[in-house]
């Protein structure tokens, strides 16, 4: 495990300290936890545009042509 020193606001950490609180986790998993979460959410945006690159629209075309044209179930409408 590392340690390391942040300067962040006050107001940035009365928050993470009551959220914390809120959550019965200390200070530390907290910011853990959310530096986990904003790594991954940059890690998937990096694959979902590998993934778009490889994209093919003739395919999707040709997939999308199989699904029957049915208005959805009622509890499935806005």
């Amino acid at each position: 495990m590392s340690l390391t020193n942040i300067e962040i606001p006050d107001s940035l950490f009365e928050r993470v300290q009551r959220l914390a609180l809120e959550q019965q986790v200390t200070i530390g998993q907290f910011i853990a936890t959310a530096i986990a979460e904003k790594a991954a959410a940059i890690d998937k945006e990096g694959f979902l545009t590998a993934r778009a690159a490889r994209a093919d629209a003739e395919k999707f075309a040709d997939a999308i042509s199989h699904v029957p044209d049915t208005e959805p179930e009622e509890y499935d409408q806005l």
